[in-house]
This record gives structure tokens, sequence and C-alpha cells, in this order.
């Protein structure tokens, strides 16, 4: 059987399959963790420390000795990309609050929602259509993007825009175990290798957990809108990054290619609801919206940066 195969046909499939088959469990069993418990009921309910983990391997990938190219372009579509989501978080904060939408066809939606999806770019996406439409710097240019990955800039976002208030030591606690892993991953490239075999390893898994917390009937209302979002993640992402990426040199396509939504964004509401419990009633909606994200923009993305290439007669590069 060619299972892993047939998940990976599906956009995200590592983040969503798992996820989705968390959430059904959950709903036809919902008292299945705390019925057998042990092992099993902490799988259901261990998201964090899986993330905790799936952190520090992200951070031991990240290289201190990027050349000034890829500290230029990762820095800058990194930097654009924060900025963007800070922006819309700032001006969704005015209408929304701390809190979402109850009803109508916008229920569910949040600043935290909008936070998490745009602050985060799927890099396996990104290197693919780099390796296809790029250069090889671009795609080396992810080490630098990929410190986008987890709660931190989130929070930051969030307490930019006036809706919390997160003591130093959360902040700290939010980035820490990247920054380990950044730090092992440099001082040796053999724990290098060995922890950044993990990373896709760890997906399926905190993406199992994320779902058993979740309601299907949050998912299926998450339908339309979480298409919304995605496509809007794909326009004020795109077009802010494609022109960024022109004005320091590039042809554009980098930043189309980086106008994504990361599939462990969806772990995002529930560490930054860990970090401040106000935003726990948020997390189930949130979590929902942004793994429809996760969806619409691995489709989106590479049909976009497809025609932009061939627009501009950009050559196709194997790397």
């Amino acid at each position: 059987m060619r299972i892993k195969a047939a998940i990976e046909r599906i956009p995200g499939g590592m983040m969503i399959v798992p996820l989705l088959l968390g959430a059904v469990i959950t709903t036809l069993f919902p008292s299945m963790g705390k019925t057998f418990g042990s092992f099993t009921g902490a799988l259901m309910t261990g998201a964090l420390p899986i993330l905790g983990v799936f952190y520090v391997c992200m951070g031991s990938t990240i290289n201190f000795k990027a050349t000034p190219y890829i500290l230029k372009k990762g820095g800058t579509l990194l930097v654009t990309k924060i900025i963007i989501a800070m922006a819309v978080g700032f001006i969704s904060a005015q209408f929304l609050g701390n809190g979402m939408v109850n009803s109508g066809f916008f229920a569910g939606i949040s600043v935290l929602a909008i936070v998490a999806a745009m602050n985060d770019t799927n890099g396996g996406l990104y290197m693919a259509l780099m390796g296809q439409f790029g250069k090889k710097e671009d795609v080396g240019a992810y080490s630098v993007m990929s410190l986008e990955s987890g709660p931190f800039f989130t929070m930051v976002t969030l307490g930019v825009a006036g809706l919390a208030a997160f003591p130093w030591q959360t902040f700290v606690g939010a980035i820490l175990p990247l920054i380990v892993g950044m730090i092992l991953g440099n001082l040796d490239k053999e724990m290098r290798e060995f922890l950044g075999k993990a990373v896709p390893v760890l997906v399926p898994f905190f993406a199992f957990a994320l779902g058993a917390g979740l309601d299907l009937q949050n998912v299926w209302k998450a339908g339309f809108l979480g298409v919304l979002l995605g496509m809007s993640v794909v326009l004020i992402t795109g077009v802010t990054l494609l022109f960024t990426d022109r004005l320091i040199g590039g042809n554009g396509i980098a930043g189309l290619s980086a106008a994504s939504t990361a599939g462990n964004a969806a772990g995002v509401p529930a560490a930054v609801a860990a970090a401040n419990a106000a935003y726990a009633p948020l997390v189930p909606s949130a979590t929902a919206l942004v793994a429809s994200c996760v969806i619409v923009t691995a489709i989106l993305v590479p049909i976009v940066t497809a025609w932009y290439s061939k627009k501009i007669g950009a050559k196709n590069q194997i790397i």
C-alpha cells in the first residue's frame, strides 16, 4: 500500500490528513482520550510538547553562516511578511478586538486566525517552487525565513495591535526551543542532520493532537470562510512580497512563492493560548481556519507562481 504517496497527493496532506483524522475520532468518540488514558490520551492532548520538540528540530536546520545574498533575500521576505501581518492584524483589531465574530458568514474569524495564517510561510512549497522557477540562492533564503516558525511573531503582532500583553518570559519561552535548535545545529553538523530529519516526521503527530481538540462542526463552518481567508493571504502577501522582491533586484518569483501558509501554522493558535488563556476560546475556530488556509494557499501559490514565471519568461531551473 502506498499510504504516504496517497497522503502527499493532497496539498499539505501530512498536516491536513492527521488533523482531520484526530477531529473525526474526537467527534465520533469524544471520550476516547479519557477512556484509554496513558499514551493514547497523551497523544490526543499533547500538541504543545510535540510542538516544542518540533521547534528545536526546525531551529537546527537554520545555518548561521548564510551568505549575504541569502540574508538579504530571506531577511527582506521575512520582515515584509511580518510587517504585512502586523498591519492587517492592527486594522482587524479595530473591528474584532481580541475576540471573534460569533454569527453570520464571518463567524469564527479572529485577529489570531488572520495573523497566524499570514505570519508563517510553507517552506516545502517555497523551496519546491524555487527549485523549479528560481535560483539556488533563493532556495537557501528559506533558512532565514524559517525564523517565522512558531508563535513568537504572532504574539509580537498581537502585542503591537494592542490586544495582549505577554511578559518577557513568555516571549523568551516561545522562541527558546528554536534558538536552542539553531545553536545545536550550528555547533555540530551531525546534530543538524540528526535533528533535521525529525522535522517532517513530527508534523503528522502534532497535527493529529491538534485535530483531536477540534469539533468538526467548526471545521465545516470554516469551509468557505477558510477559502476566503486563504485567497486573502495569497492576494495581500503575494502582491506585497512580489513588489518587495523586485525592489531588491529579484524578479518577483521568490516573493510570490512565499505567499502561503505553513502547515505548522495551525499549531500557533494553541501555542498562543498556552501563553495567554484569554485566547483559549478562539483556538478551535482559528486552528480550523488556518488549516483551511494551508490547503487553499498550497493550491493557489503554485498556480500563480507558474503563471507569473511564464509571463516574465523566467527560465525553469531544476536544482
